[in-house]
């Protein structure tokens, strides 16, 4: 396995990938254009945000950091021992984010000989995921990674599976009445109110620190994408000529066709909107379609994930102007390694684990790939680059 980025180290290169740019006295800008002022503000932000994690846990947790998950040679010696298996059962399996977490969780297994007897994929339904949690549980798993598609409908089928003895440890989402430590090991997170600051703040840097702007956002009782909503409000906020003219709520399963519908009923209500946010990269799929269909190819969108086609768009240097990446991969990583140290009852665990925000823009577009997935970006994004 490659080595592991550290998030400090990481976001302190990007932060210098971000602000590696120079000012024109005569006209106040840089050389990327931007006013000088506002790119002041935004390099500020982001180095402010570097190291840091700004997320609490599910129930007001402090975050521990990736390195509590650290598993010695003889813990790892006898999570070998006990030849384990484990299920991953996905909210949706359909982008990046999730294809990410689940080589990383592979990946990890694999190295603690862990079998994994099945991966499912819910498509967002809260039935459909009760059903693969019966399902999997016939196969007598120790562990079970996932994230719930609705905190409440699907805690009972949870609770079932804590009832049973199998280890349960959490991405992003917690099912409702369930606490850490006792009803399941531990829930790993991107740092999404981070994320959420950071995209506003590349936002903002796009705009030139004025504008109106639209927001979408994730329409259901889902913990992390509200704090996404809630931290790119929080930092916009700090740009008094940036206005929120319009928001609208999505609920899926189709985001991007969904988004695709709110971002073009924006742009026929408010032809001069400058700037889009959508709350994760496949919504903003949908606002990218809804600008083209427009002629919008002006329009500024930020969003959270770095999946491929907002990839490729960062790269071209259109469309897409900033975001702020998870690391599913690592994250993935850090659930594996926290359900073999509670299935051989190793104890005083975090119960929250988040990893720091991710700003990225065109500049560190191909870098914070690595970062995001462990691997240099595919020939799509890489050759997409406009340098």
């Amino acid at each position: 396995m490659k080595k592991l980025i550290t998030n400090i180290g990481a976001s302190a290169a990007v932060v210098l990938a971000l602000t590696g740019c120079s000012m024109n006295s005569a006209t106040g800008q840089n050389d990327t254009g931007v006013d000088s002022a506002i790119s002041a503000q935004v390099d500020s932000a982001l180095a402010e945000l570097s190291g840091k994690v700004l997320s609490l846990g599910p129930n007001g947790e402090t975050p521990s950091g990736f390195d509590s998950t650290t598993l010695t040679d003889a813990e790892v010696a006898k999570v070998k021992a006990g030849h384990y298996k484990a299920a991953i059962v996905m909210h949706y399996a359909g982008n990046d984010w999730s294809a990410a977490q689940i080589v990383g969780l592979k990946a990890e297994f694999a190295r603690l000989g862990v079998e994994v007897v099945a991966v499912t994929d819910a498509d967002f339904k809260p039935e459909k995921q009760v059903s693969d949690i019966e399902t999997v549980m016939a196969l007598k798993p120790d562990i079970i990674v996932s994230i719930p598609t609705d905190p409440v409908a699907t805690s009972a089928a949870f609770k079932k599976a804590a009832a049973a003895g199998i280890k349960l440890v959490f991405m992003d989402n917690v099912p409702a009445g369930m606490v850490g430590g006792k009803d399941y090991v531990a829930v790993v997170s991107a740092d999404n109110a981070g994320n959420g600051e950071a995209s506003a703040h590349l936002m903002a840097k796009a705009l030139n620190g004025k504008g109106t702007i639209g927001l979408i956002f994730h329409d259901a009782d889902f913990f992390v994408t509200k704090q996404r909503y809630d931290g790119f409000k929080k930092a916009i906020a700090q740009y008094p000529n940036i206005e929120i003219v319009e928001e609208k709520g999505i609920g899926g399963p189709d985001f991007a066709g969904d988004a695709q519908a709110a971002a073009t009923a924006m742009l026929t209500k408010h032809a001069d909107l400058n700037g889009i946010w959508g709350v994760w990269d496949v919504p903003a799929e949908g606002i990218m379609a809804a600008a083209r269909e427009a002629g919008r190819l002006d329009l500024k969108i930020a969003t959270q994930d770095l999946g491929t086609n907002v990839a490729i768009q960062l790269a071209k240097n259109q469309l897409i102007v900033g975001l702020g990446a998870q690391r599913p991969y690592d994250q993935g990583i850090a659930e594996a390694r926290l359900a073999a140290a509670a299935v051989i009852g190793k104890t005083g665990l975090p119960n929250f684990v988040a990893l720091g925000a991710l700003p990225v823009s065109h500049d560190n577009v191909l870098e914070a790939w690595k970062t995001v997935y462990n691997s240099d970006a595919p020939a799509t994004v890489s050759k997409a680059f406009k340098k």
